[in-house]
């Protein structure tokens, strides 16, 4: 049973764009979203303790990217990132952090808080990880698992609030609260097309498995839907026609245009099993 969450946000500087600190009601630990160049001179104690980070990046095809590590002293780590760059050591740029510090947290727990964020953020696929090695053979108690597994549900609140949805998957599983539309599956089957997808809070998801066809209308598609849909072919996405993954779109008919290589209205083309168009079903939940 989900239950509500109640978040404090804390302009440290006044200013969204400085530093930010965020910590949910109940909870000792505290997340601090921190601009890059505001790092250096930043005398807070509390990123000097020893935490979890993630840098986040972004290429300029629009790629987003993230590095997750942990230190003792977060503080250090992240200025001897930044010389790290400087220095032609590191190719990435990050331009914000989000750390995440704790009572009681000490290199073990952070060990095994920074391999479980990897693999998350892996499995998620929203963003190229960027972290190389973690250790996965931290031995820990079993009460210190359940303490650090808990930890991680908090984060994932926490960051994707900031607006990071980096431990986030495309595709949740649908809670008490959903709507009829977050319920309903959803098909299409034209030609050689064949695909399942769901409305979600972000836009429409296609799930892995489905077929695309392989020829593209140009004339049809918009610039932007001829890009998009050779990225994700280039990327890996599609094998021999078919997903490889679930992919987020930004709309029903982003999905099927991407599916069927020409322009068409989503709500009218993605049906539930027993022949409702999308339409009909938004129709009947206003």
């Amino acid at each position: 049973m989900a239950y509500g969450k109640s978040i404090e946000l804390f302009l440290v500087n006044g200013s969204p764009d400085s530093i930010i600190t965020a910590e949910l009601s109940n909870w000792n630990g505290k997340a601090i979203k921190i601009p890059r160049i505001d790092v250096p001179s930043c005398t807070r104690n509390d990123i000097m303790q020893a935490g979890v980070y993630f840098l986040f990046c972004k290429e300029d095809d629009g790629t987003e990217a993230v590095y997750i590590g942990e230190a003792e002293n977060v503080k250090e780590r992240l200025v001897q990132h930044i010389r790290d760059y400087q220095a032609e050591k590191e190719k990435y740029y990050w331009t914000t952090a989000v750390i995440f510090v704790g009572r009681d947290l000490n290199k073990a727990l952070i060990r095994y808080l920074e391999n479980r964020f990897v693999e998350i953020a892996r499995n998620c696929k929203r963003y190229e990880v960027l972290t190389k090695n973690t250790y996965r053979n931290t031995v820990m108690k079993e009460s210190q698992i359940a303490v650090m597994e808990e930890f991680i549900d908090n984060v994932k609140i926490l960051i994707s609030a900031l607006g990071y949805k980096v431990l986030e998957a495309v595709l949740n599983t649908p809670t008490q609260n959903d709507s009829l539309l977050d319920d309903e599956m959803l098909s299409i089957e034209i030609g050689n097309v064949k695909a399942n997808g769901k409305v979600t809070t972000e836009g429409f998801v296609v799930l892995k498995g489905a077929t695309v066809n392989e020829k593209t209308s140009d004339k049809s598609l918009t610039a932007g839907a001829v890009k998009l849909r050779e990225k994700y072919f280039q990327d890996g996405y599609v094998k021999d026609l078919v997903l490889t993954d679930d992919i987020l779109f930004s709309s029903s008919s982003a999905a099927a245009d991407f599916l069927l290589g020409y322009s068409v209205s989503g709500p009218r083309t993605w049906k539930t099993t027993d022949g409702r168009a999308l339409k009909d079903l938004e129709a009947s939940t206003v």
